[in-house]
């Protein structure tokens, strides 16, 4: 299997779990600032790897209403800042080619959304730029459908490829993770991560915003952790009910070192399979 190089860390075989986590959206640069500070003071104490993720625009809410984010300009000067602040690396969502050019001068892994996976010319393009590219799986899509994800990457000639599991769709408003999809992706050849928030997500549950089920944030967690995973993507806020974006499937900030220590000691264990 490939593995791949962020920043100064490595994500695959054989090391330590890269954790992803922040807010969903940019809600302003000192308090996603303060966030972000507090996620990599319990990554530095457990010995992860720490990687600041927020959206500088949420192309993809429910509600023509719905808080978006600063948009590309602000929101990449807030990202680049952060990134200089904190010194880690920095990962947010691309929606459109035009974005890629600037997001690339920030981002060390630009992300593409789940609904956004089949869409060849931002794949592609994205991937053109040799930076490292997250994918997450559609809600519509099998996982060893993925295999074309990864040939469109591929043919661009890059390598440096994560592959994310959030869940499928069940029916109306309903996602369920199917744990056997981490190793069939991981069979593709690149290290995959669990979005272990999403996962927990009610896509239009709530009518004009999507509702979610935090409770079962740590359960998807530390099964995914079991099943093998080599990365950790969590959404976290230090108020999730006052969060301006997916607060009801968002991880309590106060609770992320209590779920990281129960995931770095399965992690352990699967390792010794």
């Amino acid at each position: 299997m490939h593995s791949v190089k962020v920043g100064n860390y490595v994500v695959g075989p054989g090391q330590p779990l890269l954790i992803m986590a922040g807010p969903c959206v940019l809600e302003g640069y000192e308090h996603s600032l303060a966030i972000g500070k507090k996620a990599k003071s319990i990554c530095q104490k457990l010995g992860l790897p720490y990687v600041f993720k927020a959206s500088f625009d949420k192309a993809n809410r429910s509600a023509v209403d719905s808080f978006r984010g600063p948009g590309l300009e602000e929101g990449l000067k807030i990202l680049a800042q952060i990134k200089k602040d904190l010194q880690v690396p920095i990962i947010s969502d691309i929606h459109e080619t035009k974005q890629i050019d600037k997001a690339a001068e920030v981002l060390d892994i630009m992300q593409i959304p789940a609904f956004l996976c089949r869409q060849t010319d931002l794949v592609y393009q994205a991937a053109k730029t040799g930076k490292v590219i997250n994918v997450k799986k559609g809600q519509f899509l099998a996982p060893w459908d993925m295999k074309n994800v990864v040939g469109k990457v591929e043919a661009a000639g890059n390598h440096n490829l994560l592959l994310t599991e959030r869940g499928v769709s069940f029916g109306y408003n309903a996602l369920v993770t199917d744990m056997r999809s981490l190793p069939i992706m991981r069979s593709l050849g690149y290290p995959v991560v669990m979005d272990a928030t999403h996962s927990v997500q009610i896509p239009g549950g709530k009518g004009t915003c999507s509702d979610g089920q935090s409770q079962f944030v740590p359960t998807m967690a530390r099964c995914a952790a079991a099943a093998g995973i080599d990365a950790l993507f969590l959404e976290v806020h230090d108020n999730p009910a006052e969060a301006l974006s997916d607060g009801p499937n968002i991880l309590a900030l106060d609770k992320l070192e209590a779920l990281l220590t129960d995931v770095i000691a399965i992690d352990k264990i699967g390792r010794k399979e």
